[in-house]
């Protein structure tokens, strides 16, 4: 139980985060999400370069119930992070964001009107 208190906590102030990122500027944004990298799902430089099924993979490292939230916290930062790219770096965090959410949506046990939204927003948005 206090396990999930945890993760359920952890979320909650993940997304506290990501709202008030979106009110600075846009260096002080990659700043900060740089720091979310870290602090939430681990090294930006991994995350940020490592092909997809390397960024699955790395999700052994935390308990089983941690996995699907970290995923979407990592999806949340892939999304928000796009906005601040162009080109080929942009899109790529869009497909990554998209593969995220879509994983997370089919083993989630709950349904997330926001996660639906940002899934046909990407698909949107990729084309």
């Amino acid at each position: 139980m206090l396990e999930k208190d945890y993760i359920m906590r952890l979320v909650r102030e993940f997304g506290e985060a990501v709202a008030l990122l979106l009110n600075k500027s846009v260096r002080k944004q990659q700043e900060e999400i740089q720091h979310m990298y870290n602090g939430y799902v681990g090294p930006y430089e991994f995350y940020h370069t490592a092909a997809l099924e390397d960024v699955m993979d790395s999700f052994g490292q935390f308990p089983e119930d941690e996995r699907l939230p970290r995923m979407e916290m990592l999806a949340r930062l892939y999304y928000v992070e796009a906005d601040l790219k162009t080109g080929p770096m942009r899109r790529m965090l869009l497909d990554k964001a998209l593969a995220l959410f879509m994983f997370v949506d089919r083993h989630d046990k709950t349904y997330d009107m926001d996660r639906i939204a940002k899934i046909s927003d990407l698909k949107q948005r990729l084309g």
